[in-house]
């Protein structure tokens, strides 16, 4: 019995290989003649058989034409008799189809959007694109270009309110960074109440860094170049985008991460792995601009949610160990083309450049943006925190301050022209990157109303600055550190002798 199958195994694999005169065309011929009417054209499914694109993926040729010769009984495929000489350019091409297939085809939970109309509970209907539909819920956009979250009752679809009304529209929260939220439901009385009510695997992601956005009761997560549009209340997948990951990158965006993604009107913006703003439609997921920040070859990657302010899109470049140098760009929401960039570590004989010493060291002095920023609105002046120098723990090469690593800049949104810094830690030596939350509130500090800027730091001082001027007003410890006796007036950490690595 053996020695048959391995005999069987044998002649099919010959048979693949063989098969003179045949073309892909009679190949895809035949797949339409003996395949498409249950598989559909793309192999992605109808409503007689579900898509085979998962098992052309990961089926071996061998596999496929034993799978189309015997069928599959357990999955109601029956045996289809295939002439021998047809079967080689069937499989050749079953296997096109397989690399043609869209992303979300691969996953058989991916969302298949169709044209149609649902009946709902009042009598109504609705017609347009049903981007999803299961036996408890459905999401359609409507042909005006609304969208509908819609609720099965008995034969029909309702259509509830989305209470409370209350949106997460970006990665902070709102532009202030606050990450507060007016909702009230969960407090110290109700928080042991808290149960699962849905779950969604988010494939290729070894860790969540990001935070989800919600508008209008759909919520928006992100993985390495994916992103998810789910119906926030069932967690109905509706649509997704995808892209392959990118080789040969360092650092984070080698690892695996994106920290989200930021809304504007219809348009929905993140970045990938290799350095690129894309813009999706936030109602689709269909591409709609994808912009190159940096070349990847050169170390750059990205991971922070974008943030918009006005009609521009602001993002930050990672992997800001590795010997690049940093910027901040902003690009026009609604065409992808660049309006600025700031360099985060200044060019020969520019501001900041007599901090360095070596000019080739600060060429590639690092300064990753890396984490989402802050916007005040009043003001008109767009905060963002700057990473560690480079050689990030060996300052022997790049004697001075390091400007503008390890800082807070303030700058103008509309040009990106630079109103004032403060360095938190000038010649960082242990990696102390200020990418942490930069929150602006409005308080009442030393007996006078003034805007502030506040944030926890991680070299262990919690700092509150004046951010209509930079000034620094206060600098204490928040957690046990032995690396500085405290602050001088300007907000200066004193070093203890002996503290570098």
């Amino acid at each position: 019995m053996k020695s048959s199958l391995s005999a069987t195994v044998t002649v099919t694999s010959l048979l693949l290989l063989s098969a003179p005169g045949l073309t892909a065309a009679q190949g895809a011929e035949s797949y339409q003649t003996r395949c498409a009417l249950c598989h559909g054209s793309d192999a992605e499914g109808t409503d007689r058989a579900p898509s085979i694109i998962p098992t052309l993926q990961t089926s071996a040729t061998d596999r496929l034409a034993t799978i189309i010769t015997d069928g599959v009984a357990s999955k109601g495929m029956p045996a289809i008799e295939v002439p021998v000489e047809e079967l080689g350019p069937l499989v050749t091409y079953l296997k096109t189809l397989a690399a043609a297939a869209s992303p979300g085809a691969l996953d058989p939970r991916a969302p298949r959007p169709r044209q149609g109309t649902l009946s709902l509970i009042a009598g109504t209907a609705l017609s347009g694109t049903i981007l999803n539909e299961s036996g408890f819920d459905a999401q359609i956009r409507t042909d005006d270009g609304s969208l509908h979250l819609l609720r099965r009752a008995g034969e029909a679809y309702r259509e509830d309110d989305i209470h409370p009304s209350v949106d997460w529209a970006s990665y902070n929260g709102s532009d202030t960074s606050n990450r507060h939220s007016l909702l009230d439901q969960i407090d110290r009385n109700t928080v042991d109440q808290l149960a699962v009510q849905w779950f969604f695997p988010i494939p290729d992601m070894p860790m969540i860094e990001g935070t989800p956005v919600v508008i209008a009761g759909v919520m928006y997560v992100t993985a390495p170049n994916q992103v998810y549009a789910l119906d926030a209340t069932t967690g109905r997948e509706f649509w997704r985008y995808s892209q392959p990951r990118t080789e040969g990158l360092v650092g984070d965006p080698a690892i695996g991460l994106n920290r989200g993604v930021a809304v504007r009107g219809d348009l929905l913006f993140t970045v990938t792995d290799h350095a690129h703003v894309i813009a999706l439609d936030r109602f689709t997921g269909a591409l709609v601009w994808d912009t190159e920040m940096a070349d990847s070859y050169d170390h750059y990657g990205a991971v922070a949610a974008p943030l918009v302010v006005n009609d521009l899109v602001i993002a930050g470049v990672s992997a800001g160990d590795t010997g690049l140098r940093g910027f901040l760009d902003a690009y026009h929401a609604d065409t992808g083309e660049r309006a600025w960039r700031f360099w985060t570590i200044p060019g020969p004989g520019e501001p900041g450049s007599e901090t360095w010493g070596d000019p080739a060291v600060m060429a590639r002095g690092c300064g990753a943006t890396w984490l989402t920023g802050s916007y005040d609105a009043e003001l008109d002046r767009l905060y963002w925190s700057t990473g560690n120098p480079c050689p990030d723990l060996n300052g022997e090469r790049r004697p001075g301050d390091n400007l503008y690593t390890n800082s807070v800049l303030a700058l103008e949104p509309a040009t990106g022209t630079l109103d004032w810094y403060f360095q938190f830690t000038p010649h960082d030596t242990h990696d102390w990157d200020a990418q942490e939350p930069l929150l602006l509130i409005d308080e009442e500090f030393q007996g006078r109303p003034r805007k502030l800027l506040v944030q926890g730091n991680r070299n262990g001082f919690f700092y509150v600055l004046d951010r209509t001027t930079g000034q620094f007003l206060l600098g204490e410890p928040f957690v046990n550190q032995t690396w500085a006796e405290g602050m001088d007036d300007s907000g200066r950490p004193i070093v203890l002798p002996g503290t570098d690595p």
